[in-house]
């Protein structure tokens, strides 16, 4: 089954339904490689139709977020990434100063993540998480 098709299924099985919008929004998001942004879906899905508007890809992609079946992080100014489950744990260090955005190893979340679970019996998700900083080059005494 491929990404576009366990997608699709899961929302089926959910009781949505799939009109022929919602399932090109989801192939694009599926076929993206890693991030993508509500634009790229909707530039990627205008190359299908022009039956269709920002909002509804939004709409698509706040109820594939909501089910659980792709993630969203918030990287400032704007800038809203998606990725499907399939993308994988991440972690991105997001340069306030110049808007860099470093991949890091999520591995380094999980003694938080003990923790949180631990003290507040809390389960946080930590699969996509940015981290607001300042990056080498950025930061004082950084190299320029």
């Amino acid at each position: 089954m491929t990404s576009t098709e366990s997608l699709l299924s899961a929302l089926r099985q959910d009781g949505f339904r799939i009109t022929p919008q919602r399932e090109m929004i989801v192939a694009a998001i599926a076929d993206s490689d890693g991030h993508t942004t509500a634009d790229d879906v909707l530039a990627r899905v205008r190359t299908k139709t022009q039956a269709l508007n920002l909002a509804t890809v939004y709409r698509t992609l706040e109820l594939l977020v909501g089910e659980g079946l792709i993630s969203r992080a918030d990287l400032g100014e704007g800038r809203i990434v998606y990725a499907t489950a399939g993308h994988g744990q991440h972690l991105h260090l997001v340069c306030r100063r110049c808007g860099r955005v470093i991949e890091a190893d999520p591995d380094l979340l999980e003694p938080m993540r003990v923790q949180i679970a631990l003290q507040h019996g809390f389960q946080p998700d930590v699969s996509h998480v940015p981290i607001f900083g300042l990056c080498s080059d950025c930061a004082p005494g950084g190299s320029d």
